[in-house]
């Protein structure tokens, strides 16, 4: 292990504790001294000070996991590794990497007959130490080497652990990407109907909390309701919600504007998570807001109706939102295994996302279900338990966005997941006018109704614009 931060520190203790004799080294030597002499006091870890120590202590084929900042860090520690490497010898990048940078290094090892395996580990400080949801993707050959140590720190679904080979290159980083996209969709969702119930129907968090753990009882049962209705329970010495004392401004480290850059670089809708990033940047504009709330009025209506009713709504809400977050993240999945020559198994990718990670839930049980008995499914939508699940959802779904419109709460994320399944299931939408109107400004033609797909057409429309179209720029 290199890396001694607090993800690294717990699955070394993972580690030792199911049998592993485990070589830890930080850049500090400080914190490597300590650690061993402290946490790790006693068991199956060993200290090494300096790269040569650290990689004369291991046996071969030696077996190196990277816990650093993603970015030129890794590159610079792999650069200062491989000249003291063997052929055969694996390395893991374990943290936050992007996924075209773990396919680069994926393709550069390879040519020095170094194994690379660029691996998502969901869970944060809990999951490394008990348990996590492991995505390992790169160099195939690395994976019998590995196999039995992932397996066995691993969060478990069941019997089943949540660790298994995701694919070739960047794969395995891209599927943790969109994990933490994902994450950042159903945060926001969740803090949008936290949104709905304090400024609409003036609950307050203690009011609130009974909600979200009943929730977590039905089919909203997940990690981050659970954690959503322990929050609103917590109080500061004076009795104040903890809550009601952190300031409304969300941070975010990167991996979901990666999201959404990459499903803008794959044509892929992925609308949901893009409104959470969006709504992240908004919050964070908090001296404006506080301004524009006296100048523009930032009154919230009480919402009229009977709290019981809105509340049960706002569950469908929130559920079918879910649905539409998880779909549009596979349907990136596909079209990058489609683009880059992956092959994945979205019932696989499912499965490890079922226990360890921030994203678990009841629901993906059904999702994992819904992939492995029919692994061609284009779209979860069309699953027909997910499509009755969802359709089951619409009216309280509607009504919901109807009263934080009149209300005046912001509900990105919860409506333009309603948007894209309203798009998604129609059978026409207005881009033949936006056709039109790219043609006649810029002559960009167009496909007709009348004729096959795939041939193009010109309209003339003001009677002195020619036959000549563009095939040079677009807009």
């Amino acid at each position: 292990m290199i890396g001694l931060a607090v993800m690294g520190q717990n699955l070394v203790l993972n580690l030792a504790d199911h049998g592993w004799q485990v070589v830890a080294h930080n850049r500090t030597p400080n914190v490597t001294e300590k650690f061993v002499a402290s946490e790790a006091a006693g068991g199956r870890v060993m200290a090494a000070y300096d790269l040569q120590s650290f990689v004369s202590s291991l046996s071969r084929p030696r077996r190196i996991l990277l816990m650093i900042k993603a970015g030129a860090p890794v590159d610079q520690q792999i650069d200062a590794l491989v000249p003291l490497l063997d052929q055969g010898d694996v390395i893991i990048d374990g943290g936050n990497s992007l996924y075209a940078d773990s396919q680069r290094r994926c393709d550069a090892l390879s040519e020095q007959g170094i194994l690379f395996v660029g691996s998502g580990i969901s869970g944060g400080e809990e999951g490394a130490r008990w348990g996590a949801s492991i995505m390992p993707g790169g160099n195939a050959a690395a994976w019998p080497l590995i196999e039995e140590i992932f397996t066995s720190i691993a969060a478990k679904a069941g019997d089943e652990p949540v660790a298994d080979w995701v694919g070739p290159g960047g794969s395995g980083h891209f599927v943790k990407m969109v994990h933490n996209g994902i994450e950042y969709g159903d945060m926001q969702v969740i803090a949008e109907a936290y949104d709905v119930m304090r400024r609409g129907l003036g609950l307050r968090p203690k009011d609130q909390q009974p909600i979200f753990g009943a929730w977590n009882e039905g089919r909203l049962d997940s990690y981050l309701i659970g954690i959503t209705a322990d929050i609103l329970a917590h109080t500061e010495e004076d009795g104040t919600p903890t809550v009601d004392v952190i300031v409304d401004a969300a941070g975010q480290k990167g991996t979901g504007k990666w999201t959404v850059v990459a499903s803008m670089d794959h044509g892929m809708p992925v609308t949901l998570i893009g409104e959470s990033v969006y709504a992240r940047m908004v919050s964070a504009l908090k001296p404006e807001r506080m301004f524009a709330s006296g100048f523009l009025g930032g009154k919230v209506d009480t919402i009229p109706d009977a709290a019981d009713s809105v509340i049960a709504d706002l569950e469908a809400a929130v559920y079918a939102s879910k649905i539409v977050s998880y779909t549009q993240g596979f349907m990136l999945i596909a079209s990058a295994e489609h683009e880059y020559g992956w092959r994945l198994d979205a019932g696989t990718i499912a499965g490890l996302w079922r226990a360890g990670c921030i994203i678990r839930s009841r629901f993906l049980a059904q999702i994992t279900d819904a992939y492995r008995q029919n692994p061609n499914l284009h779209n979860l939508l069309l699953d027909d338990y997910f499509g009755a699940e969802i359709t089951g959802a619409v009216p309280g779904w509607r009504r919901t966005i109807t009263r934080a419109v009149n209300a005046g709460v912001p509900t990105p994320a919860l409506s333009s997941a309603l948007a894209f399944y309203d798009a998604y299931r129609s059978e026409t939408l207005p881009a033949n006018l936006i056709q039109a109107q790219r043609d006649y400004f810029g002559a960009h033609t167009y496909e007709r109704v009348d004729h096959p797909r795939g041939e193009w057409f010109h309209t003339d429309w003001t009677g002195e614009g020619g036959a000549v179209t563009s095939g040079s720029y677009g807009a």
